[in-house]
C-alpha cells in the first residue's frame, strides 16, 4: 500500500534525527547491501541509507533498494534515502498508517433563550 503525502511528511519528520545505518559503496546495490537493508528494516522499520556514487545513480539505487526489500521510499534528499517498511506485528507506526482521522464532532451546547427587553 503506497504512502499518502501526509504519511510521508510525518515519516520524514520522525526520520530527521536518524543516522544512516547502511552505506552503499562504490559497488552499488549488491545482494549483501539488500540483505543488510532488509535486516535493518525488520529491526527499525524506518531507516536512512547513504548512497555513495556507484554504477547506478542515487535515484536508481534508492528505487532498487525499495523495490528489492518491499519498502517505501519516504524521501531521497541528496545522497540519503529514507526507507520505511511496516512490520506485520508490533509496529511502532500503527497509528500513523491507519488513514485519515475523522474530526471530532463539536460538543453541543444548550442555547438558553435570551431575556426579552421591556
Amino acid at each position: 500500500m503506497p504512502l499518502t503525502g501526509k504519511q510521508r511528511r510525518h515519516l520524514r519528520g520522525l526520520g530527521h534525527h536518524l543516522e544512516p545505518v547502511v552505506i552503499v559503496g562504490q559497488s552499488g546495490v549488491t545482494d549483501g547491501v539488500i540483505s543488510a537493508v532488509e535486516q535493518a528494516l525488520n529491526d527499525h522499520e524506518l531507516i536512512k541509507v547513504k548512497i555513495n556514487e556507484g554504477p547506478d545513480g542515487r535515484h536508481e539505487g534508492a528505487d532498487r533498494l525499495a523495490e528489492a526489500t518491499g519498502a517505501e521510499l519516504a524521501q531521497l534528499l541528496g545522497r540519503t534515502a529514507l526507507l520505511f517498511k511496516k512490520r506485520k506485528d508490533k509496529s511502532r507506526f500503527e497509528d500513523i498508517l491507519k488513514g485519515p482521522h475523522e474530526p471530532k464532532p463539536a460538543p453541543k451546547t444548550e442555547e438558553k433563550p435570551k431575556p426579552r427587553r421591556r
